[in-house]
């Protein structure tokens, strides 16, 4: 997320449980953003966070600020083989690591360990009992 996106969204600061990010992963960036913007008139923009290593873009939907970002998939970020271009949504949580471990008592999965994001939170890839895949996000502001 972007600096300037920071105070934005301390005016809404979700609450555990609340989708806070969306994240469209894509093998084509430049192709989702011309879609996407087109459709439905997102404000699509470079990320101003230099602490992220690809070129990763942020979306406004029209609610005045940055609810979701995109990027290009690359073998090595998955270990080797992408999955297919796919939404990945962010629910906010009071702790990851306390999440992330009831998660594995109610059945489900971790898919990526807890992890800090600089300039954004902490953050774990998860699955449910049935796999369906989403994150689980702490922001740091």
């Amino acid at each position: 997320m972007s600096e300037g996106t920071k105070e934005q969204m301390e005016m809404h600061m979700p609450k555990h449980g609340e989708i806070c990010w969306t994240e469209v992963a894509t093998t084509n960036l430049e192709s989702a953003v011309n879609f996407y913007s087109e459709l439905f008139g997102w404000k699509i923009t470079k990320s101003q966070n230099d602490e992220v290593p690809m070129d990763y873009r942020e979306f406004d939907t029209g609610l005045g600020y940055t609810s979701g970002g995109m990027f290009e998939m690359k073998p090595e970020f998955y270990g080797g083989e992408s999955p297919p271009p796919h939404f990945m949504n962010y629910i906010a949580v009071d702790d990851v690591d306390a999440t992330a471990e009831k998660i594995e008592e109610l059945g489900g999965s971790i898919m990526g360990e807890p992890q800090d994001i600089p300039k954004v939170g902490r953050m774990a890839v998860v699955q449910d009992p049935t796999g369906a895949t989403f994150s689980i996000l702490k922001l740091s502001y």
